[in-house]
């Protein structure tokens, strides 16, 4: 089994505390701002802390599990858990995500976002494949961010 991982590093004027409350509010913002990657996000299982399954309705209509691994509000992290879905299920059999909210001498923030990917069988993680979710990761981030700027009544 193939595993792969990536990670993306992105300097924010919001404030760390700022940044994580965004996206601790991403399974409602996410589809209203960027409903061509977010169709929908719903809680299956728990309350929406860690344990808890959502599934996740990407704008192809392709779908994911995702189980919440932890939340660290102290230390402003998240982790979860992509499973049982159809987008590249042909490669991918497990996705998983940290989410860390930096803060920087300036106010502001860095938001890092690795991801694991852990492979089925003897399939393997192209380098295309890595630059398209990395991208996607940063535009998901960029939409969110400019949405928390222009919303500062929120955030």
């Amino acid at each position: 089994m193939d595993v792969a991982s990536m990670e993306v590093e992105i300097t924010s004027s919001l404030s760390a505390s700022k940044l994580f409350k965004m996206l601790s509010d991403f399974d409602t913002i996410a589809p209203k701002v960027i409903p061509q990657t977010y169709k929908s996000i719903a809680l299956m299982q728990g309350d929406g802390g860690v344990g808890s399954i959502k599934s996740v309705t990407f704008g192809n209509g392709t779908t994911w599990k995702q189980k919440i691994d932890a939340i660290d509000t102290s230390n402003l992290s998240v982790s979860y858990t992509l499973f049982d879905g159809d987008a590249s299920s042909d490669i991918m059999d497990t996705a998983t995500h940290h989410i860390k909210c930096i803060s920087s001498a300036n106010g502001g923030s860095v938001y890092k976002h690795t991801c694991l990917i852990k492979c089925k069988g003897d399939a393997k993680i192209t380098d295309d494949f890595i630059n398209l979710s990395k991208e996607s990761m940063t535009d998901t981030f960029k939409a969110l961010e400019s949405y928390a700027i222009d919303h500062p009544e929120i955030y």
